[in-house]
Parts: C-alpha cells; structure tokens; sequence
C-alpha cells in the first residue's frame, strides 16, 4: 500500500506557520529533519538521555518573529 507509515502520526498544535517552517529550515540546515529533532528533545525530557540535544546553527530563525 502506497503511503503507509510504521509509526502512527503525532500532531503538534499551537505552532504558528511562520514558526514551523523556520523550524523545518534550521534542521535541515542542522543535517536533520523535524521528526529527529522533536524525538531528540521528547527523549531529553522523558530522561531517557542525559545528552542535550543539538541546537540549530545561527540563521534567520534564530530572530524572534516580529508581532
């Protein structure tokens, strides 16, 4: 089947458009993609690592955005 995934998808609300595509700009320039990081920083917080993960390089994203 065309499509299917092995791993159920997990929806994050509250992010504004702006903030998720800046997001998705600084894994990929961090080598990475969303669902590494978010996993990364679940498993930080769950304690099941102590090894912080990695923040993204200095790029546009790393201005607040303007309100």
């Amino acid at each position: 089947m065309a499509n299917v995934h092995k791993h159920k998808l997990r929806g994050i609300r509250g992010i504004d458009d702006e903030t998720w595509d800046a997001f998705d700009e600084a894994t990929k320039a961090g080598e990475s993609d969303r669902s590494a990081s978010v996993r990364a920083w679940v498993d930080y917080y769950l304690g099941r690592t102590d090894e912080l993960p990695p923040r993204a390089p200095a790029g546009p994203w790393s201005t607040p955005p303007q309100t």
